[in-house]
């Protein structure tokens, strides 16, 4: 490894994002091979099941190698960049190419007397920090450790002794013992392709197998005529169609694999569906003294005040009046937990995908509060930069499925809530008023709710209160 002043180079590997998460997918890398970088400086845009998320380097230098390209998605742990720690911007072209002094040139010398530790922010994401330096030092091999430099192309390739190799990539050699690779993301895509993983040349440190080097040996083998990746069956080899988008087309269809937000979206609610016994009760209302209220207020000056806002508000009040719908079950002790707080969720449509983000205290804000809220965080949901903790902690859930121009839904219940409220689209109606017909503003609202929790007494309760806050929002005047 070349030195240049204290010259450690450090390997950044992929951190734990929290709340669970195994695997991020790059989707931008934010620098190049040979670029100086600072402590905390974002180096990768990752997106997991919940957020995009930029993840800062915990050491400043250069860097040296960076590991997988835009669209590879790789487990926790995995290696995403080696930073020369303490070298200069004239160092990191020497690096990245291996032409300057290579592993074997450097001089032989003892450790400094008193070597200097790389500089760590000690505060970065969850699951590393950086107050102390790693216990074991990698060294950057470029000619066998292939990195995703200025084109970002990862180099895995199936192993054939014909074939020329190129000087960045190092022929493989045979496997023995166990076959380097430690996502099970990337096994599963071997045996479904019938690919045997001994056969590839991995890409990452130490020869690990990426998902790249897997997709690439994939479209390599349908590429070159039908010479099968894997183990042959019969007298010919059968072409291997893959893509690396995910989304692989047959006779039968297309298939798009369940991963990231859609992913994350079928897990909860196929647990939801499995664990909650919900049921679902409905009722008209009309809203027409709501809107009216809401626009007087508009008109008064100010920050105007959404819809959203005025029904969370009413949401919060009706939880104070039936606090067992704020709650949770605790399966393994078997019982409700009644929470004191109120963080509510509010589903939304983003490109991504539907998600579901979170505003904190709910029921001590007022409405302008909860209308800047909501604005901040559904932005922040379209530009996906919502962060896992804005997406998580949830303790009732307000879906507004009229902005999709329907009426109503039995919406499934976010888990581990115990409810949900629907709000449909609010339309003219007839409606009988004062009993006289006339053409009101009218809304289906619906509660799917825990049955664990409560009966369906508390249910109507809620929904019944809620009904009457829309239709008359002097009942609010009582709890304000």
């Amino acid at each position: 490894m070349a030195h240049a002043s204290d010259g450690r180079s450090m390997e950044f590997k992929l951190p734990d994002l929290g709340e669970g998460l195994t695997e991020a997918e790059i989707v931008r890398w934010l620098v190049e091979v040979g670029d100086v970088v600072a402590v905390d400086q974002p180096v990768v845009e990752v997106e997991t099941a919940k957020a995009m998320v930029e993840v800062p380097c915990p050491y400043g230098g250069v860097v040296t190698a960076r590991f997988g390209e835009e669209g590879t998605e790789l487990p926790v742990g995995a290696p995403l960049v080696t930073v020369a720690v303490g070298a200069t911007a004239a160092d990191g072209p020497a690096r990245a190419s291996g032409t300057g002094a290579g592993a074997d040139e450097a001089p032989a010398a003892g450790p400094p007397a008193a070597e200097k530790k790389p500089e760590g922010s000690g505060n970065v994401l969850v699951g590393y920090g950086t107050s102390e330096a790693p216990a074991r030092r990698r060294r950057v091999r470029p000619e066998r450790r292939v990195a995703t430099g200025a084109s970002g192309r990862a180099n895995g390739r199936v192993r054939d002794a014909g074939q020329p190799s190129g000087p960045a990539v190092r022929t493989a050699e045979p496997v023995d013992g166990p076959v380097p690779v430690i996502s099970p993301l990337v096994r599963r895509l071997a045996r479904q392709h019938d690919l045997d993983l001994r056969e590839l040349a991995g890409s990452g440190p130490d020869g690990l197998i990426l998902r790249a080097d897997v997709e690439y040996a994939l479209r390599a083998a349908a590429a070159q005529g039908g010479r099968t990746a894997g183990r042959e069956a019969g007298t010919g080899g059968v072409p291997v169609a893959a893509t690396a988008a995910g989304a692989a087309t047959s006779s039968d269809g297309t298939r798009v694999p369940l991963k990231g937000v859609r992913g994350a979206v079928a897990d909860k609610l196929s647990r939801s569906r499995r664990e909650i016994p919900d049921a679902t009760c409905w009722v008209d209302a009309d809203a027409t003294e709501l809107m009216r209220a809401r626009t007087a207020m508009n008109a008064s000056g100010g920050p105007k005040i959404s819809l959203v806002a005025l029904l969370a508000r009413i949401c919060t009040a009706a939880l104070a009046r039936f606090p067992e719908l704020n709650s949770t079950v605790d399966t393994e002790a078997r019982e409700i937990v009644r929470l004191d707080g109120v963080h509510l969720g509010f589903a939304a449509q983003t490109d991504r995908g539907l998600v579901v983000p979170v505003v904190r205290d709910a029921h001590a804000r007022d409405a302008e509060s909860l209308t800047a809220e909501f604005a901040r965080l559904t932005e922040a949901g379209r530009a996906g930069r919502l962060t896992p903790g804005e997406l998580t902690g949830g303790t009732f859930t307000l879906n507004n499925y009229g902005v999709f121009g329907v009426d109503g839904s039995t919406p499934i219940i976010n888990h581990p809530e115990a409810a949900m409220l629907g709000v449909g689209r609010i339309v003219p109606k007839p409606w009988v008023y004062e009993g006289e017909l006339a053409v009101r503003q009218v809304v289906q609202l619906s509660l799917t709710f825990d049955h664990r929790v409560c009966d369906g007494g508390t249910a109507g309760g809620f929904l019944r209160y809620v009904a009457d806050c829309v239709e008359q929002p002097a009942v609010l005047l009582r709890t304000l």
